[in-house]
């Protein structure tokens, strides 16, 4: 079938990359590097520890709304346009909440933020799919994965840092200031950079699977991003009608299709484009274990070990460091060993999980910063083979007129997958810790070891994959698929 027309590099293509990683870093730093700030904006603002909450998990609520949609509108506005609009938005409500003089402004703020981060977020592996071809595809996404990884992994410490330098008292706003200059220069010279696209014609929006979508995504994260003030327990019944929702939408759009009009997610994704299905699965269970140790090391060691944020978000650097060389060094390995190499990375980080969890429990609190350094890098280098190369062939034959939302439509699983994660493993520390008698040391070993067991069912979809022979080469054509007009 069609590839769509003819590719020709575009010489500005690297650049241009470089600045929507810039804003990708932004906007998915903002996801983890908020929560040692709380105790400052609960103090600042006087806000209570409920609403406080909804600083983080209304962000990360609104993200993972935005992010098929967004992806579609990229598809059929131009992914150029689409991401201005977005990164203009994500610096103006970023400036609004550092500016907020209320706890509720800055958590209408941190909506706004979190829809324009979602809506940034698709445009960045689309573009790299519009981009880039080959090889050369391999090694971007191996940038897009060490950038994701480091922004997940070092937000605790950028956070700790900037509380450090511009004091407790309202050290909190600068974590969104900080956002403004560097968005505006990432606008500016994305305006420059960016190829212009669009289908040039009218394209039709399905608006009855945005709210389908909408409102399935909804029912799963709302209780999830509230299950620390016990969302879980109040809005349990939202996860059957989260099911109904889903499948509403899954007949719809094959309905749409069959008219032979533009589905907001073509569901023959998940059937008709090798790896795919597996890809998105494997990705959305990884994230489980993956996103939600972070919250519970900034618990051990603040609560546990009387580190201070920083300090505790140093603890946990050597798996950001090791992430980043890993993943743009497998960028490169990408097209040679294809879904070897996420195996191989999900092997490392099963390893490097479960070796800090035994130490965690054996070290004594002295020391236990310094004794996980080896295992968290080794569980990094893994980590750094699994984002990057994972999203690679899981959309290296998606169609490129389709690529924003595929994209969003997996990294929706990953944002599922890291609410999940974030409330099944800090609910998992706490319950020990409470059974146990305040025993740190059991609580963090069972959770991470908890959480390498996530990891462990990523790794047999991984083995899965790779033992049924898929086709492996990033380079390979983009379609096997031919999207409607």
């Amino acid at each position: 079938m069609s590839s769509g027309s003819e590719y020709e590099p575009d010489p500005r293509r690297w650049r241009a990359l470089w600045v929507t990683l810039v804003a990708g870093f932004m906007s998915l730093l903002d996801v983890s590097i908020v929560s040692v700030a709380l105790p400052s904006i609960q103090h600042g603002l006087g806000t209570t520890p409920s609403d406080v909450q909804w600083v983080i998990s209304g962000y990360a609520l609104t993200f993972g709304l935005a992010l098929v949609p967004a992806g579609r509108l990229g598809d059929a506005l131009g992914r150029r346009r689409m991401f201005l609009i977005a990164l203009g938005a994500f610096v103006l409500f970023s400036a609004l909440a550092g500016a907020a003089p209320t706890t509720a402004t800055l958590i209408a703020a941190r909506l706004a933020q979190g829809l324009a981060a979602g809506a940034l977020a698709p445009q960045n592996s689309g573009l790299i799919q519009q981009l880039f071809r080959g090889a050369e595809r391999g090694r971007a996404f191996g940038l897009f994965g060490a950038t994701v990884g480091i922004s997940t992994a070092v937000g605790p410490v950028v956070g700790g840092l900037i509380l450090t330098l511009a004091g407790e008292g309202d050290g909190w706003r600068w974590i969104f200031y900080i956002n403004v200059p560097i968005g505006v220069l990432a606008l500016v010279l994305a305006a420059r950079l960016l190829p212009k696209g669009g289908s040039g014609r009218r394209e039709h929006i399905d608006l009855v699977g945005v709210g389908l979508l909408g409102g399935t995504v909804l029912a799963v994260l709302l209780p999830l991003v509230q299950a620390e003030s016990g969302g879980i327990a109040r809005l349990w019944w939202l996860f059957p009608v989260a099911v109904v929702l889903g499948w509403l939408f899954v007949r719809w759009e094959q309905r749409v299709i069959a008219r032979e009009r533009q589905p907001l997610l073509d569901i023959r994704l998940l059937t008709e484009i090798p790896g795919y299905a597996s890809g998105a699965g494997l990705g959305s269970v990884y994230f489980i274990g993956f996103s939600g140790i972070w919250l519970v090391f900034a618990l051990f060691f603040q609560a546990g070990l009387g580190y201070t944020p920083l300090q505790s978000g140093l603890a946990v650097t050597p798996f950001a460091l090791g992430s980043a060389v890993s993943a743009v060094v497998g960028g490169r390995l990408v097209e040679r060993w294809g879904r070897a190499l996420t195996v191989a990375g999900l092997g490392l980080v099963v390893a490097g999980l479960a070796a800090t969890a035994v130490v965690l429990w054996l070290a004594s609190p002295g020391v236990a910063g310094w004794a996980v350094s080896a295992p968290l890098l080794l569980a990094g280098i893994g980590g750094g083979w699994v984002i990057s190369p994972n999203t690679t062939m899981t959309l290296r034959r998606v169609p490129v007129q389709m690529a924003g939302s595929a994209g969003g439509a997996l990294q929706t699983g990953q944002r599922i997958g890291a609410a999940i994660g974030g409330a099944a493993l800090a609910g998992l520390f706490y319950a020990v810790l409470a059974g146990s008698g305040n025993d740190y040391p059991l609580a963090v070993s069972l959770t991470i070891g908890t959480a390498a067991g996530s990891v462990a069912v990523a790794l047999g979809i991984g083995i899965w994959e790779w033992r049924a022979g898929r086709p492996s080469t990033a380079g390979a054509p983009d379609a096997v698929l031919t999207p409607l007009d």
